[in-house]
């Protein structure tokens, strides 16, 4: 066997090698050419941090053909629902990405639409809520942050990526409670996304920030914030140094789901292969690397299923509102 042949053998066995490597895990066909995703809010936060790690696992499994991503801030995400509902039959390439805001919001009037305007297409995920401070701060644990609360209440802002009355907001009244607080008293200074509300954590603006835990990870990994408490029923894998409210006397657990809705009028056909893409992308192994990195929580509800668990969290969270004062 002559010097060329063995190069040549070698660099047969490199290219496939590298073909076997980028090989998607699907093994079967592709289920949909294209997504567009609508994110109605800014980069950085939940919406937009589920839409692209979805994104990302769908192409990566050869699930999906290629994505685009658009974020669409506003009205507290009515602006992308209103878009959505208004622009309906040139939008039936385009999923948008909500969560538990969709049932708050339309609950407290922020917008008119409900779920029930749109094409539900399937739940996703879980998300776990968190309390972040900045890494210099001299709070370290719940406690800290309820004896500053309770020395300086105007003084003591707790912040948060949605609107008065919406999930942070409503994630840390539940905290305050939990505390023998009133929930309807501490100052709550609202940002328009995540990225946002964690700017004004570094820079001071505010004392703690209530936000997804999936969000607060990769900047404690980072050393620029101390996740001080988390809504989960136990430590989670993804950030175990995260100490639970159970954990510190606060018996508060929570978990926001987040899922994707079409344009009303969405053809079956279209609903039936966003439906088959996301199922099949739980079995894939870029799925499970996106989750895991995020620390979510699999959740998955399709067509029927979805719509009857949204009508279950409607009632339970209008009852937890109005127990609250936010309704």
């Amino acid at each position: 066997m002559n010097k060329w042949t063995l190069t040549r053998r070698a660099a047969l066995a490199a290219t496939a090698a590298a073909l076997a490597f980028a090989t998607p895990s699907w093994a079967g066909e592709q289920v949909a050419d294209s997504i567009h995703f609508l994110i109605p809010g800014g980069a950085g936060g939940g919406w937009d941090g589920t839409a692209r790690g979805t994104g990302e696992a769908l192409t990566e499994a050869g699930l999906v053909g290629k994505v685009s991503y658009e974020n669409m801030s506003g009205g507290g995400g009515g602006k992308a629902i209103g878009y959505l509902i208004e622009n309906a039959a040139s939008n039936h390439g385009t999923l948008m990405v909500n969560s538990t805001p969709i049932v708050i919001r339309s609950l407290t009037g922020v917008f008119p639409q409900n779920f029930r305007d749109l094409t539900l297409v399937a739940g996703t995920i879980g998300d776990y809520a968190a309390i972040v401070v900045g890494k210099d701060s001299p709070i370290n644990s719940m406690e800290d942050l309820l004896a500053a609360y309770r020395a300086d209440p105007r003084g003591t802002a707790v912040g948060g990526g949605s609107v008065p009355g919406g999930m942070d907001h409503l994630v840390a009244a539940m905290v305050m409670e939990a505390a023998g607080e009133d929930p309807t008293a501490f100052k709550y200074i609202p940002y328009d996304a995540g990225g946002k509300a964690m700017a004004a954590l570094l820079s001071g603006e505010i004392a703690a920030l209530s936000t997804g835990f999936s969000e607060a990870i990769d900047l404690a990994n980072a050393g620029e914030v101390k996740i001080i408490g988390v809504t989960a029923d136990a430590r989670v894998d993804s950030y175990p140094d995260a100490p639970t409210m159970k954990e510190q006397g606060l018996d508060t657990t929570f978990v926001n789901w987040r899922g994707f809705f079409g344009a009303p009028g969405l053809p079956e056909d279209k609903l039936a292969a966003y439906q088959d893409a996301l199922a099949k992308m739980y079995d894939t192994p870029e799925w499970e690397e996106v989750r895991a990195r995020n620390g979510w929580v699999n959740i998955h509800n399709s067509g029927d299923d979805f719509r009857a668990f949204l009508e279950d969290q409607e009632q339970a969270i209008g009852d937890l509102m109005k127990k609250l004062g936010f309704l």
